[in-house]
């Protein structure tokens, strides 16, 4: 979970690095990018912007929620609160001091997947800021009082985001339902009990085992040079020892055999309405075509799903969708904002009448294109900044294996065809591979058939 706020060492290392940097690049990968490996398995990938005087830097932890348990749930994204607490020669809230007098600024977030550090500075605090990430990987401090303190801002957190947030709630309590055997069905927050009860020892081995360099990808991308970084990070980052892998999640989900559904009362002002459909992993062979379909039933009020649910048949008041999309298999949600005068058993048949409708008809030659220019276009703004450049570069590095397969994003969105569309929206959008959430306001206690309305494609 983003941290929602601007986040305002050791010897010098005799580990030689271990060259990976091609001399050829395949067409359209532009060549001033190189990449090494340390001694210690951290990868370092360096793209070279002289437009300004300024750098993005993106540590990618190949850590979240998918790595924990019951009882050490919410862990991954504790660190990221605590990376920012104090490490060795670094005290509590100097990080964000030293950043911000240099004239940066930095953030973090937490998915099921990862987690991912941010830093923006100008090029004059660079061996600085290398100091910093160097002191915090490597010795992170464990203090009893800022270890408390943080489990309360995370607790307060929850009781803001999930907690006393309905759609939050529903959409914790969907994930959790749509995933029975596989780790995604663990919230990134974590839940209430794991979060009071963590000890002390089970933060340094969490610590130790998923903050190694092996199970980090840094990206760097501004007004720097290759030799520079790889010098920065040999010097700095070098030093720290690789740990053994952390155990591989090796659960399988098996196949929905039925759809799933849950019906939540609370204090609301208007109904709410979240359904899941298993899709593909980040790296998945469906990736490019679930983009297109995703942004074709929902992005703008030009959408399908805006058209038919808000203005023409008025059973909602918005329509919104999101993908939990990782190393495994996750999820495509789609959320709704239900009119009251038209009740959530109206809403839920409108929505799998026209989600039946494109499994059935397809989509047309316009709502195809149009969503190919949105992907594209969003592709090219994301060039023209060194913050766009390093977040995707670690994107694809970190979820495709490859930072390469980022440069012939564009031609892959432009093979789409709407054959392929159909046929994912079929094999996507059958009842038994959905998993429901209603939440219906307390006050109002609307009723609702127990059984969903049987249109859609199966």
């Amino acid at each position: 979970m983003p941290r929602n706020r601007l986040r305002t060492l050791l010897a010098i290392s005799s580990i030689f690095l271990v060259a990976s940097v091609a001399t050829a690049q395949p067409r359209g990968v532009p060549r001033e990018i190189a990449v090494k490996t340390l001694g210690n398995g951290l990868t370092i990938i360096v793209w070279p912007d002289h437009d300004i005087p300024s750098v993005a830097l993106y540590n990618w932890v190949r850590v979240g929620s998918r790595n924990e348990r019951p009882g050490l749930t919410g862990l991954s994204h504790f660190f990221e609160h605590m990376m920012f607490n104090g490490s060795k020669d670094v005290g509590p809230g100097e990080f964000d001091r030293i950043m911000s007098g240099h004239g940066g600024a930095n953030n973090a977030y937490t998915s099921n997947d990862v987690t991912v550090y941010q830093d923006w500075f100008p090029r004059s605090a660079l061996e600085t800021i290398f100091k910093l990430e160097a002191d915090r990987i490597c010795c992170l401090a464990f203090d009893s009082t800022v270890v408390e303190s943080e489990r309360g801002v995370v607790s307060s957190e929850r009781r803001v985001s999930v907690d006393d947030d309905n759609r939050g709630f529903l959409d914790e309590q969907v994930q959790s339902m749509a995933f029975l055997a596989h780790p995604y069905n663990i919230p990134v927050i974590g839940w209430p009990s794991d979060i009071e009860r963590w000890k002390l020892g089970d933060l340094k081995e969490y610590f130790r085992i998923h903050y190694a360099p092996n199970n980090e990808t840094m990206v760097v991308v501004g007004d720097v040079t290759p030799e520079e970084i790889f010098a920065l990070a040999a010097k700095y980052l070098g030093p720290i020892p690789a740990q053994p892998p952390a155990a591989p999640v090796t659960t399988v989900e098996p196949p929905q055999p039925g759809e799933r559904r849950l019906t939540i009362r609370r204090p609301a002002q208007v109904p709410l309405i979240q359904v899941a459909y298993h899709v593909g992993p980040a790296h998945g062979k469906d990736l490019e075509a679930e983009d297109l379909l995703r942004t074709i039933l929902t992005t703008g009020e030009s959408s399908r799903l805006y058209r038919r649910l808000v203005d023409r048949d008025r059973v909602a008041l918005d329509v919104s969708s999101y993908y939990q999309r990782g190393f495994d298999p996750g999820l495509l949600h789609l959320q709704l904002t239900v009119a009251p005068d038209k009740g959530t058993a109206a809403a839920e048949s409108v929505l799998f009448d026209e989600l039946a409708r494109v499994a059935r008809d397809g989509v047309s030659p316009e709502e195809l294109t149009k969503a190919k220019n949105v992907h594209i276009a969003a592709y090219w703004r994301s060039r023209k900044t060194i913050d766009g450049k390093a977040s995707e570069l670690g994107d694809f590095q970190t979820f495709q294996g490859d930072w390469r397969r980022l440069f012939s994003a564009p031609d892959r969105y432009s093979r789409v065809t709407r054959g392929e569309i159909q046929a994912l929206a079929q094999r996507t959008f059958t009842e038994r591979n959905r998993t429901i959430g209603i939440l219906i306001p307390e006050e109002t206690r609307q009723a609702n058939s127990p059984a969903a309305p049987k249109s859609g494609a199966r």
